[in-house]
């Protein structure tokens, strides 16, 4: 399939990126823009199939005993989604051509690792299958992760880095868990299968729905998981227009919308995702407005965005999913175009900063007229595409045309969404006067203009706004109706002109709030600043790590303790506590078949080994109880050497006296240790830690007996070692256990003789350097120095 293909390439060109900066300097972003455009041509060249309700698919065995497969599916919510990552990713990588310096340290690591996270979100988007998703999902958290904190020595990098890792990979597990739910319970792993067929029925749909959401809020930003978003903006600005306005935070709602069309009616998804989306839409534009860093002024706009963006994919209608897809495209073509200006701002001007800007309208008209459109378009200003797809989300929730909302839920939203635009306009204003409006002051030195290859990109995602804005049936409405094709309910289009409807005059009454929110915007300051400040959900996530870290101290500090006998207990107490109780259970639940009267069980086959038996328990105790090392060594030693009898009893002289070997070298080798330590046990255990020892070892001596005697009535296929006899004859040998060892056997015999072999070359080593170490510290002769 062409698209494993272009994943491939995005791999390739990645692996070769950092010698092409070396020899090219930043123009090697051109190349690394090549993989992404080739996506985004070629789905654009099968849309008119995709759009008619052919979806391309192809599949690839991965895991075949446990049915997962490598399956990829594009239909319109696909190719929305793939336009967006692609098309767009390849034109911030042209930008980041004129953004970044030849010289900048790292460059070839930052453009590598990008085109790698292009191509991750690729993925994402296109796969057909839960388990490769979640790949592809936990390769956006790593290599986002490297580009945040690309600039290692910064601590605030590597903070922000951390930071999003820990929530986005975190939620990624409970998403995980969530998926493995769904895939059980609906037969099938299939994304598109569970879609068209969800298991409804099944009582554990909405845990797993829960689950599934926690993932897809956590990557979105949304509250209370927003607060990584703004801290992640320490990244470089084509890093963050991309990452935060094209692609990794759109993952979230992509995966939203994917399942919207099965799920939307499964409790509580419709809940959670309107109470979130709006808690998250009003908190971000709250914020936003008292921002005086144009970028983070942006960041606190994506979050509530992405409220937006969360709602209208999660609802789970028609008209709804409309509007979903119409403001998915609208957001991602003006934030794109809005963070590439601040990058121009911040490189020509050396500052972001409202205070310190003035008069760069003037100074800089052609990319002020960029910024205007794309801040008009994240404003809902006709004819901007975002005022196409905030008039269809305002029409989705007047009282009934909603039918999954009772009335009262759809005014509460209309209300929540007016609100929440009106904080919108305010701050797009905000952000377009701070940045362009104004006089130069005297004495000021005028920023050198930006090239036209700076300029050029926000320009053209600024105009892809108004273009789809005028003419939604060019590109926004065909997907519309494609990914909503899903619902059955209702006819929309995204048009500009509906008539005088309900949701034309809502949205002249949110032009009007926003500009007088401007209007007053100092005295909305005063407020902000008099509002009392409350701790919020970035301090409860510091409190929340600093509890794991002190709580993960605690542990290692009790459990490494630097005791072999703690360690041992340890090893012991978690083998009775998981496979002691599984046996237990299966014991009294009757999964385990006892072996039958009179098989497996007898006292012995020859009174002899009656006799090795006294043997090994009577070294054994002895053993247990000598208080000097060098006694207890050789009692240990006589345990082993007595083990040799049983198999010379049982026919098998070979193997005895390979136990006999290692039982020799054993005991050579732990001579060599025990000179270097104390003749006696330091410590030895008394009273209940003596007892509870003397317990622990009891009963783990009788899981394993009774493991081995439930073994042999376990058999179910015949044994492997029928017609070894007669195969060792024809390979030309007489001895069996030779034969099986160097013959049928020999890479485990092999495997076993490097253990072995790096084993006493580790104990070697540890003595020599002991002894090395003790010629260092030896005090210089008396006599020596009174010569000399």
């Amino acid at each position: 399939m062409p698209l494993l293909l272009i994943l491939l390439l995005h791999l390739a060109v990645a692996v070769l990126l950092p010698s092409l900066v070396r020899a090219h300097g930043s123009r090697a972003f051109y190349a690394a823009s090549l993989p992404p455009a080739a996506a985004a041509v070629w789905v654009l060249s099968h849309a008119p199939g995709i759009l008619a309700g052919s979806p391309v698919e192809a599949s690839f065995a991965w895991v075949p005993a446990l049915g997962i497969e490598i399956a990829f599916r594009i239909d319109a919510l696909a190719l929305t989604m793939t336009l967006l990552v692609s098309g767009v990713g390849a034109v911030i990588f042209c930008y980041s051509a004129s953004y970044f310096r030849s010289g900048a340290v790292a460059l070839g690591r930052l453009c590598a690792v990008l085109l790698l996270f292009a191509g991750a979100m690729l993925g994402v988007v296109t796969t057909d299958n839960l388990f490769v998703l979640f790949v592809f999902w936990e390769l956006t958290s790593v290599t986002s992760f490297l580009l945040i904190g690309n600039e290692d020595r910064n601590v605030g990098a590597r903070r922000a880095a951390v930071q999003a890792l820990i929530v986005t990979s975190g939620s990624g597990l409970l998403m995980l868990v969530g998926f493995v739910l769904l895939g059980e319970i609906g037969g099938t792993y299939r994304i598109s299968e569970l879609v068209s067929a969800p298991p409804t029925g099944d009582p554990w749909l909405p845990v797993a729905v829960v689950l599934v959401l926690a993932g897809a809020f956590a990557k979105s930003a949304q509250v209370p998981l927003h607060f990584w978003l703004p801290g992640a903006m320490v990244a470089p600005t084509p890093v963050s227009a991309y990452l935060h306005a094209a692609a990794m935070v759109k993952g979230g709602v992509y995966l939203v919308a994917r399942l919207a069309p099965g799920f939307a009616d499964v409790e509580p998804w419709r809940v959670l995702v309107i109470t979130i989306g709006l808690a998250t839409m009003l908190l971000g534009g709250w914020r936003a407005l008292r921002q005086s860093d144009l970028k983070l002024l942006l960041a606190h706009g994506t979050v509530s965005q992405l409220g937006f963006l969360t709602l209208l994919a999660g609802t789970g209608s028609r008209l709804a999913a409309i509007a979903a897809v119409g403001a998915l495209l609208a957001h991602g073509f003006f934030k794109g175009a809005l963070f590439l200006t601040v990058g121009v701002i911040d490189k020509q001007t050396g500052t972001r900063t409202i205070g310190e800007l003035a008069g760069l309208g003037r100074r800089m008209p052609l990319l002020a007229a960029g910024a205007a459109a794309a801040a008009a378009s994240m404003a809902g200003v006709p004819p901007m595409l975002g005022f196409v797809g905030k008039e269809a989300a305002l029409e989705a929730f007047v009282p009934g045309h909603t039918p999954q909302l009772p009335g009262w839920a759809s005014v509460a939203v209309l209300l929540g969404i007016a609100g929440a635009s009106v904080l919108t306009f305010g701050y797009s204003a905000r952000f377009l006067w701070g940045a362009f409006a104004g006089e130069a002051r005297d004495g000021d030195r005028a920023p050198e203009a930006p090239s036209r290859g700076f300029v050029l990109p926000p320009l053209l995602l600024a105009a892809a706004g108004i273009v789809c804005g005028v003419s939604p049936a060019l590109l926004a409405d065909p997907l519309a109706q494609g990914y909503a094709s899903g619902f059955r309910e209702g006819s929309y289009h995204l048009a500009l002109w509906h008539g005088a409807t309900p949701a034309l005059g809502i949205s002249a009454l949110i032009i009007a709030g926003g500009a007088v929110l401007f209007w007053k915007r100092r005295a909305v300051a005063r407020a902000q600043r008099a509002m009392a400040v409350s701790a919020n959900a970035e301090v409860s996530y510091h409190m929340f790590t600093h509890a794991v870290y002190t709580f993960a101290l605690g542990v290692t500090r009790r459990a490494q303790s630097g005791s072999l006998p703690v360690y041992l207990g340890i090893i012991l107490a978690t083998l009775l506590a998981l496979p002691g109780v599984r046996l237990v259970v299966a014991l009294v639940n009757g999964d385990v078949d006892l072996p039958e009267p009179g098989q497996g069980l007898r006292l012995w086959d020859s009174p002899l080994e009656g006799l090795v038996a006294v043997v090994i328990a009577v070294t054994a105790v002895a053993t247990v109880r000598e208080h000097r090392r060098f006694p207890a060594l050789i009692l240990l030693s006589a345990t082993g050497f007595a083990l040799t009898g049983l198999f010379v009893l049982h026919g098998a002289p070979d193997l005895a006296l390979t136990l006999l070997l290692v039982e020799t070298l054993t005991t050579i080798i732990l001579v060599f240790v025990l000179r270097r330590l104390p003749a006696t046990f330091s410590t030895r255990p008394n009273g209940w830690m003596k007892r509870l020892t003397v317990l622990l070892c009891a009963a783990v001596g009788t899981l394993i007996a009774a493991l081995l005697w439930l073994m042999t009535a376990a058999r179910t296929d015949p044994p492997v070692s029928r017609g070894l006899a007669e195969q060792a004859k024809e390979a030309g040998g007489h001895n069996l256990v030779n034969m099986i060892l160097a013959e049928f056997r020999a890479l485990d015999t092999f495997g076993e003789v490097i253990v072995l072999a790096t084993a006493a070359v580790a104990v070697s080593s540890l003595v020599l350097l002991n002894r090395r170490n003790r010629v260092v510290e030896e005090e210089p002769d008396e006599t020596e120095e009174e010569h000399a």
